[in-house]
């Protein structure tokens, strides 16, 4: 079982788009924030993946299905069918569209990768539901899809080409209703099921076990002999290197290994204090002693233990920088955040507030910044901001954005923010109905510009002192 990345945009409805999950499924990382917004144009991924490394290696890749591909990875297919998903209603049509090419692409050998992305079963579970009665047809055609590429595989490998690798996954799961993009059970939990002739034969049915998302990009990345992409946090799925030998199992998780180290040291200040990083320290001395026993040509009972040993300690680290990685990714700058959209609202009311004059006929617009600047509430309010900086910059566990600035850029930052405050409140005030006053009086003219039409005339007669 494979569980999402729990980051989903929306609510996907008609003209839904899967941009985040071919997203981490071909780079192992998690999506952010900013994911939101790209998600609606689908632009071209510029980040480190599974599809260009397979594409830098030489690797010849044929895709068919939902359009989100193409755009994702444009010129990286050899030859490719984009289907769009914008029309949630059909879900015959758009895997009709995949599946016609299947014949003719099974009997050729001109690729090493084919990619095939069906959303009919995704389209029927936001039409009505699960529990559709048109689920279980829609998964009994996926049944056949996947018994004739299996078999083609198979009758491939019988006639002596390399062990084949059949990935079956879904990108997300959905609720009672439909629905996904939420963090629950039912939405993150989806089937992973890996076919191939390398792997131990099962004698049953086993209780599957629980895998990241992020997890299959580093997984297919050693299957296919490629770099594990640079940004993934990803961990290789260590049931699929269980009937390879005890010397490259340990070769592939100290490549992954060293991967999560190097991200991990790009990426976090103090990474030596993270305990998985010491663990790989630790494992990659132990197995240098291994590998230096094992080129020596001992085969005592002693070097499977040390090297089973090394194993468990490769494992235990690369869960723990996964887990530091995936936490470190998942914590957000609120300080920064809330200090940024601060700025930005203010603003965004002195411009909205400064409108009427700057369309008027005068064209001018009068903001009192000098006045501002002058004024108690200035300096007071510098005076308090710059206190709720200092607290928050000492009291915090980690710095942050605006706590890593220099002093002169924060006092510029706080001096800015203050004096927009202020202009706001002054120009707000002025054009409040009753906020300019001289000596006590409400000017005519204010009165005059926010009174509404229809009571136009009735303001006009109204004392101008109390």
């Amino acid at each position: 079982m494979m569980k999402d990345v729990g980051l989903c945009p929306r609510q996907l409805t008609e003209g839904e788009s899967h941009d985040l999950q071919p997203d981490a499924l071909t780079t192992g990382s998690i999506p952010g924030f900013i994911d939101v917004v790209m998600n609606l144009n689908s632009p071209a991924l510029l980040e480190d993946n599974l599809i260009w490394q397979a594409k830098m290696a030489g690797k010849r890749i044929v895709f068919y299905g939902d359009d989100t591909w193409v755009r994702l990875f444009p010129k990286h297919f050899l030859e490719y069918d984009g289907t769009t998903s914008f029309f949630v209603s059909d879900y015959t049509e758009v895997d009709n569209n995949v599946t016609r090419h299947l014949d003719s692409t099974l009997k050729r050998d001109d690729w090493d990768v084919l990619i095939l992305h069906y959303l009919g079963l995704d389209h029927i579970g936001h039409i009505s539901g699960p529990h559709s009665s048109l689920v279980r047809p829609k998964l009994l055609e996926m049944d056949d899809v996947l018994k004739k590429i299996h078999g083609s595989l198979v009758s491939k490998e019988a006639e002596g080409s390399l062990p084949y690798l059949l990935v079956l996954c879904g990108d997300h799961g959905m609720t009672e209703t439909g629905s996904h993009g939420g963090s629950s059970e039912p939405e993150v939990n989806t089937a992973l099921v890996l076919i191939s002739p390398a792997f131990k034969r099962k004698a049953g049915m086993e209780r599957p076990g629980e895998v990241e998302q992020v997890d299959l990009a580093p997984t297919l990345a050693l299957g296919l002999g490629l770099p594990v992409p640079q940004n993934s946090v990803g961990r290789v799925i260590p049931g699929v290197l269980e009937e390879r030998s005890l010397r490259d199992q340990l070769r592939f998780l100290h490549l992954n290994g060293h991967q999560l180290s190097c991200l991990l040291r790009d990426s976090a200040p103090d990474y030596q204090k993270e305990a998985g990083f010491e663990q790989f320290r630790v494992a990659e001395k132990a197995h240098g002693s291994w590998m230096k026993l094992y080129l020596e040509g001992n085969t005592s009972e002693v070097l499977t233990n040390m090297g089973k040993k090394v194993l468990k300690q490769y494992l235990e680290a690369l869960a723990a920088m996964s887990s530091a990685l995936s936490k470190q990714l998942g914590k957000y700058d609120m300080y920064s955040m809330i200090a940024g959209m601060v700025f930005v609202f203010q603003l965004l009311l002195v411009l909205l507030l400064a409108m009427p004059e700057a369309l008027s006929s005068a064209a001018a617009v009068d903001l009192p910044v000098l006045s501002s600047l002058l004024s108690l509430p200035f300096y007071l309010l510098c005076l308090l901001l710059a206190s709720v900086h200092v607290l928050v910059c000492t009291s915090a566990e980690s710095s942050c954005y605006f706590c890593s600035l220099s002093w002169g850029l924060v006092f510029a930052a706080v001096a800015f923010s203050s004096a927009t405050f202020c202009i706001l409140i002054s120009v707000a005030t002025r054009r409040l109905p009753f906020g300019p006053t001289v000596h006590g009086k409400v000017s005519e003219t204010s009165r005059r510009n926010w009174c509404p039409a229809f009571v136009l005339q009735e303001c006009l007669f109204v004392p101008l002192s109390f």
